[in-house]
């Protein structure tokens, strides 16, 4: 398994308490453009209408501009392939308990591109100060460390 994309401000910004794995509906060209990295899941996250789950804010810039159609929106919802179960674990998840779905990484799994995304809880500032602190704290340890 190789990662694509990550969304490391998510780590950040969110505490995750379930994750899951997706596929996703993608044409062919984007699919070209995922497994050459051109793409950005900076504020993506996942929202769930009707019974389905759709990926929103999720950007896949064209492969090969020439080749895209030219009505190509790189920032369209793409349907996201889940399991009835998981679909109301997380319709419950971010209607009841005010939960976010947070997309976190695209990846592939054998041959198939996936989706990991996580049912997360907003960090309050005081949590950001702390997760700032505690890997500040490891590095410095880690340079003390390697100098002896």
């Amino acid at each position: 398994m190789s990662d694509y994309v990550q969304n490391k401000k998510a780590h950040f910004d969110y505490e995750f308490l379930e994750q899951y794995e997706a596929g996703v509906v993608l044409a062919g060209y984007e699919v070209k453009a995922l497994r050459a990295n051109k793409a950005s899941l900076n504020g993506a996250y996942v929202v769930v209408r009707g019974g389905e789950a759709f990926l929103v804010n999720a950007s896949i810039s064209p492969f090969q501009v020439a080749n895209t159609p030219k009505n190509y929106d790189p920032e369209r919802a793409r349907k996201l392939l889940l399991s009835k179960k998981q679909l109301a674990e997380l319709e419950l998840g971010s209607e009841k308990q005010g939960l976010t779905i947070v997309a976190i990484r695209w990846y592939n799994n054998k041959r198939k591109i996936k989706l990991g995304i996580a049912l997360a809880r907003g960090k309050k500032k005081a949590d950001k100060r702390e997760t700032i602190k505690t890997r500040d704290s490891k590095r410095e340890i880690d340079r003390i460390m390697k100098s002896q």
